[in-house]
This record gives structure tokens, C-alpha cells and sequence, in this order.
């Protein structure tokens, strides 16, 4: 049988939880035949990871991919557990993903449904024994300039807990473009940015910033003008704790961001800017699971 219906092989799919080529291999290789095809993939170990898919994933990896010094992604894989991270097979996945995202340019959904990467997901996930996600998919790209790269708390090469790609604008020269673009990258990470610059900052976290501020001056019971001033001095301030080119560079601790762009053209060869950033650690957002693990022992002793 060389051929299977598309809703055969979405039937096996859903009772397997096995990729789209694995579940039509699975009926060819079986004429057909749903339950023989169960068995074929099990066999493969290729039928498991449905099991799994319930599970909690909030470890794993950010891995980086540079196509050139124009185009990279960041993508985050995650899995259960910090020691399959370190796995030689699950980083390896890792960076086939964070690849196929830059060349094919998809995003994570598309990613878990490519049909190669499906492929080598169940099968990760059938061999290492939980449940693996393709979570984010990141490209920042530029047509002058530089798209530089930081990792921090790296586990191996392009592979770490906090990714960041920064696009810097310009035409000056590129080895020094990337020195300051990876300097500006490890500020982001260090920093934590929301935005890039105060125009680009989302009006309701402003809006609901100020109505706190307003309150919170009002309580001094001073005059409406001082007031004003007061909310003008923290807005201020506020931009600074969170627009990229309003901080304070951690380099040295003293100079705006948005200077050290203007002060870095002379040496550069040209005027910078930062068109965009992109910063992506591990797991955040994801609620983990609290154990108890007396309570866990005492279960597998009852």
C-alpha cells in the first residue's frame, strides 16, 4: 500500500501522538491496517509521546543561529528537566531547530508542525522520556548593519538559559559593529529592556505607571504644581529603569545608552542605531510544578 488516506493518518496521529510521517510510514509499512500501525510505531518507541504531552516543561534551552551578520533567530526548546538539557541528542535537536527556523523562516507553531523536525521531536521525546516543546521562535534580521548575539549562562555552543539578538543600523565597520552590538546584547540581558524607546513603549503600562505615581503624589498633600513636577521626576525615572536607550549602559555605569550609540560612530566609521532586540530566557511565564517531595516518597511507598 503506497498511499493512505490524510484522515487515516490523522486518526493515528491523534491515538499515537506520533508525527504525521511517522503515522503514515506506520500505515503503509502495516496496508493500512489502524491497530497493526499502533503497534509498528510502538515498537519504534515512537508512540509514547502523547503520554507525555500533559507534562510540565520549564527547563531546557535557548539556543542562537547566526545565518550571517545580517539574519538570526532564537528559539526555546523546553523539557521537564535541566538534565535533558545537557543531553547530546536534545541540544543537538535544539540547533537543527533554531537552523530550520533562520533557512525556512517559521515561527514555533510552524516549527512543531515541519515535518523533519516533528519527526525528531517524537523521537527525542520516546528516547529521553519527557515531554519536549518547541515553545518560541525568534528572527531579527537587517539589511545594513549587524544582527549581534549574546548567550549568558551558556551549557554549550549558542545554547544557554537567557538569549538575546540586537540589530544595530549602519553602514561603518562590521568586527567593531559586533563587538558593540554583543556589549549592548549583554546590557539587554542584564538590563532587562521592555522596549526600545519611549515611542515604542505600550501606552496601558504607561498609562497605569502614571496613575500610580498620581496617587502616590497626591498622598504628600502638596500643591497641584508640585505634584506635577514630582510625576514629571519619576516618569523620568521610570523610563530609564525600562526603555533600552534611556538606561544606564551596566558597562560603565554612568552613560545613556542612546550616548553611547553616538559616541561609538567616530570609532565605528559611521552613525548606529538600534533598529530592534529580541530577549528570550528560559521558562519565564511558564507556572512550574511545586513537589512535595517527602509526599512523593511516601507515595511510592503506600
Amino acid at each position: 500500500m503506497s498511499d493512505v488516506s490524510a484522515a487515516l493518518v490523522k486518526e493515528l496521529r491523534e491515538k499515537s501522538g506520533a508525527g504525521m510521517m511517522d503515522c503514515k510510514k506506520a500505515l503503509q509499512e502495516t496496508q493500512g491496517n489502524l491497530e497493526q500501525a499502533i503497534d509498528w510505531l510502538r515498537k519504534k518507541g515512537l508512540a509514547s509521546a502523547s503520554k507525555k504531552a500533559g507534562r510540565v516543561a520549564a527547563e531546557g534551552a535557548i539556543a542562537i543561529y547566526s545565518k550571517n551578520h545580517h539574519t538570526a533567530c532564537l528559539v526555546e526548546v523546553n523539557s521537564e528537566t535541566d538534565f535533558v538539557a545537557r543531553n547530546g541528542d536534545f541540544q543537538k535537536f535544539a540547533h537543527k531547530v533554531a537552523s530550520v527556523c533562520v533557512h525556512d523562516r517559521l515561527d514555533a507553531d510552524a516549527l512543531a508542525a515541519h515535518s523533519d523536525i516533528s519527526h525528531d521531536l517524537n523521537t527525542l521525546i520516546a528516547t529521553i522520556g519527557e515531554n519536549i516543546k518547541i515553545r518560541r521562535a525568534k528572527i531579527v534580521e537587517i539589511s545594513s548593519g549587524v544582527v549581534a548575539s549574546y548567550m549568558h549562562a551558556a551549557i554549550a555552543p549558542n545554547l544557554g538559559k537567557i538569549g538575546v539578538l540586537v540589530a544595530l543600523k549602519s553602514t561603518g565597520n562590521t568586527e567593531k559593529l559586533m563587538e558593540l552590538g554583543k556589549k549592548i546584547a549583554m546590557h539587554i540581558a542584564a538590563a532587562n529592556p521592555v522596549s526600545l524607546d519611549v515611542s515604542s513603549l505600550d501606552p496601558m503600562l504607561l498609562e497605569r505607571e502614571k496613575s500610580i505615581l498620581i496617587d502616590q503624589a497626591k498622598a504628600s498633600n502638596r500643591p497641584d504644581d508640585v505634584i506635577q513636577k514630582m510625576v514629571e521626576g519619576r516618569i523620568r525615572k521610570f523610563y530609564e529603569e525600562i526603555v533600552l536607550l534611556e538606561q544606564t549602559y551596566i558597562m560603565d555605569n554612568k552613560t545613556k545608552i542612546s550616548k553611547v550609540l553616538e559616541e561609538a560612530a567616530a570609532d565605528i566609521g559611521a552613525p548606529v542605531s538600534i533598529e530592534s532586540f529580541v530577549k528570550l530566557t528560559l521558562g519565564e511565564g511558564i507556572e512550574k510544578e511545586s513537589k512535595d517531595f517527602a509526599a512523593e516518597v511516601m507515595a511510592q511507598i503506600s
